[in-house]
């Protein structure tokens, strides 16, 4: 593992606790020592109470940080001889650890110290660095595992036997550092779950990580047995979306919530799913316990949902009469692995799901480097359920997160790259929606760098460009529960006597043949919707009340609005509902440009300003207006509503 640390960038950080920011996010950057929240870090240092009186305290990273962007204020404050007295008890439950832990903070209003910061207060050396190294995950997932660490590493490491997260933790690192401490230590190995590093300062504790490190991945290398592994690998096969998309509808079912569902295609997944022992491998879990919040103990194999969670119900009894009273968790996959699908993620956000996945990568190199080394062997199942159902994940429960309104669902937005479009969007990805945005243009990448957010260059006017647009939905996201049809064109204003053929024809194949084409492909994605399909069709004031010069464009909407209007006598019995929204006089989208507002401005004998408020109301509408009823016609409000056209123009006495 390469030694990225340099002087002149840590430098910049400036002093102790600069050198440990800096130190946490070079280990926090690297996805072989720690993802998403994993590990963390500490320096004791001397600090002065008001009083005058000199404290001895250790800064430890406070939980909800992630190391690879924590900033000072992300390590909380805490008394160094209170949290040392915690790990001469025998027995403490993790609830009243944390509240002793906010007890001894030098800063009332500081974040709540890591669980882990018994083991930092313990430890003598001033700084110290905490990761869940991969390659010493490897060689702890063996049967040997733990002579096979101290063969490695002899007397510069203490060997501590797994133990669950939070107190029990400590007290076993506290038991063994006491019995084997040397000056030769440099370092502790928690088996199944990590290696701490320490030194005078982050320096020396980060060099040593890194040195550890690379000798565990030098030494997976020289000791492994490398064989290809059982089963054969071919190309991952393009599969059809709508078997994704039932997929993941069922397992939205089981788990009670719409799901996101990710489908991954990369060669070391595909390959790791085609080995002939998968399930004797796979099936025994992660590679530590501290993954199982994420991917579950147990990945599905094949498509039977309703048997996963029948299991899960099964492991679930089987265990809980050992810990007490606790509230079952949703008993839905988080991976999964199928012959014909490959490796797929699952979870009620995109933020969960692209965890599970790079969790679970990291998992396939550990398990096959542990296979290398003579077999993988995971904890017994009942460890995963003790941290799965550990009094602190369980008291998270009680302080349910706010979620959007439409977090675990998926939106189609069609001409997504300006205007109404991509506000409409910007809006849906607000309340939590995972979005797909269509567009002619290829700016339409740039709408969001939101996980969340997949923009895709698309010609709606092409079934193939469009039906490959809705692959890449589903296979990112899992399936289609909203369509908002916002692609439009205006063709330049003439009147009828001077009739462009081809000006008529493009205006039609793009606001109604290419939304006809749409349709007819997303439709067997929205009945699959966990919710019901919903759709959203952005109209136009000159459906009702057209304006001279706008032929094409008012007989193309009027014709889109009739296509809107069958759709929800068709698809009514689907659970599908569909509405439509008519703006007018939006003047922030690529419809209008300055030389056609200062001369529509001029035909009125108006200001630009006079004109973009000509409505009874007198009022502007932004294209972030219209994003906020189709939004709303999506969301529950409108739950027993379809085929409703909605005017959003400020009032319009014509179309009154």
């Amino acid at each position: 593992m390469k030694n990225r640390w340099n002087d002149t960038e840590a430098a910049a950080f400036g002093g102790p606790l600069g050198d440990l920011v800096y130190a946490s996010r070079l280990v926090g950057s690297e996805p072989s020592l720690v993802l998403h929240g994993g590990g963390n870090s500490s320096i004791k240092r001397t600090e002065s109470d008001v009083f005058g009186k000199d404290i001895e305290a250790v800064w430890v990273k406070a939980s909800g940080w992630n190391l690879a962007d924590i900033e000072p204020e992300g390590f909380a404050p805490v008394r160094l001889d209170a949290i040392r007295r915690l790990a001469d008890l025998e027995t403490l439950s993790d609830t009243a650890m944390a509240n002793e832990l906010r007890t001894a903070l030098l800063n009332a209003t500081a974040a709540t110290p890591s669980v882990e910061a018994i083991i930092h207060a313990i430890i003598p050396d001033r700084a110290v660095l905490h990761t869940h190294a991969d390659a010493l995950l490897a060689i702890s997932s063996t049967a040997d595992g733990s002579e096979r660490v101290k063969e490695l590493y002899g007397g510069r490491v203490v060997v501590v036997p797994y133990a669950r997260s939070g107190f029990r933790i400590g007290r076993a690192a506290a038991v063994e550092l006491e019995r084997r401490l040397t000056d030769e230590t440099i370092g502790v190995v928690l088996m199944n779950h990590g290696l701490f590093t320490f030194g005078s300062d982050p320096h020396e504790a980060y060099n040593r990580m890194i040195d550890l490190v690379t000798e565990a991945e030098a030494y997976l290398e020289e000791a492994a047995d490398r064989e290809e592994p059982p089963g054969s690998v071919g190309a991952s096969p393009r599969v059809d979306r709508s078997v994704l998309a039932a997929l993941r509808s069922e397992i939205s079912r089981v788990a009670g919530a719409p799901f996101i569902m990710s489908r991954h295609s990369d060669h070391e997944s595909w390959a790791f799913g085609r080995r002939s022992d998968l399930a004797e491998v796979a099936g025994q879990g992660p590679a530590t316990p501290d993954h199982v919040i994420w991917t579950k103990t147990f990945p599905m194999f094949g498509r039977d949902v309703d048997a996963y969670a029948d299991m899960y119900r099964s492991y679930f009894e089987e265990n809980q009469p050992r810990v007490g009273p606790v509230r079952m968790l949703d008993p839905a996959p988080r991976v999964i692995f199928d012959p014909e699908l490959g490796m797929l993620t699952a979870g009620p956000d995109v933020g969960a799901a692209d965890t599970a996945r790079d969790i679970y990568r990291r998992t396939i190199w550990i398990i096959e480097q542990a296979s290398a080394l003579g077999g993988y062997t995971a904890l017994p199942a009942g460890d995963f359920f003790d941290l799965e159902y550990w009094e602190l994940e369980q008291a998270k429960l009680d302080r349910v997160a706010e979620t959007g309104e439409f977090t675990g669902e998926v939106a189609v937005v069609t001409g997504a790259a300006s205007g109404i479009g991509r506000a409409c969007a910007l809006e849906l990805l607000d309340r939590g929606a995972a979005v797909v945005g269509l567009d002619i243009s290829a700016s339409v990448r740039d709408v969001s760098d939101d996980a969340a957010f997949l923009g895709i260059p698309c010609d709606l006017t092409s079934i193939e460009s469009t039906s490959e647009a809705l692959d890449a939905a589903v296979e990112r996201f899992g399936g289609v529960d909203m369509l908002v049809a916002s692609a439009g064109l205006f063709p330049e204003s003439a009147p009828i006597s001077a009739h462009d053929p081809a000006a008529w024809r493009r205006a039609m194949s793009v606001n109604v043949d290419a939304f006809a084409q749409m349709l007819s492909l997303v439709h067997p994605l929205l009945v699959l919707a966990p919710r019901g399909g919903r759709v959203a069709v952005i109209g136009s004031k000159n459906v009702t009340a057209p304006g001279p010069g706008a032929s094409a464009y008012s007989a193309s909407k009027a014709a889109a609005n009739q296509l809107a209007r069958v759709v929800a006598l068709e698809w009514a019995p689907d659970g599908i509902r569909v509405n439509s929204v008519h703006p007018d006089a939006v003047f922030d989208t690529a419809l209008w440009t300055e030389e056609l507002l200062a001369e529509r401005a001029a035909r009125y004998g108006m200001s630009v300003a006079e004109y973009k408020r000509r409505n009874l109301m007198s009022i502007e509408i932004t294209s972030a207006d219209v994003a906020g009823v189709v939004a709303t016609t999506l969301g529950s409000t409108f739950s027993r509503i379809t085929g409703a056209h909605i005017p959003i123009d400020g009032g319009n006495d014509r179309v009154i």
